[in-house]
């Protein structure tokens, strides 16, 4: 962080209680996590499993690593991670 950046920052930090900021980063990660498992059911309810079957029966490989397939894996794994880290964060600020 520069300094522009670091002086942008605290006066933000003096401005808004620091209640608020935290207040708004909770409902930030939940906002991630409830986006995440939504794209988790959509894609377990698209390939009838879960994303640990998916991988182990390494359907993109199956689907001759078929473009949609890989995409939708990329996606998949995203949400997973995503998902790991929102409620990891959240439990760090709570």
């Amino acid at each position: 962080m520069n300094a522009i950046q670091e002086a942008k920052a605290e006066k933000i930090i003096s401005t808004v209680p620091i209640n608020e900021i935290k207040e708004a980063l909770l409902n930030e990660y939940r906002r991630r996590i409830i986006r995440y498992k939504m794209m988790d059911e959509t894609m377990k309810k698209k390939y009838g499993m879960t994303f640990q079957e998916f991988e182990s029966k390494n359907v993109v490989k199956e689907q001759d690593f078929s473009w949609q397939v890989e995409s939708d894996s990329m996606e998949w794994e995203h949400a997973i991670e995503g998902i790991r880290y929102a409620e990891k964060k959240l439990n760090g600020i709570s």
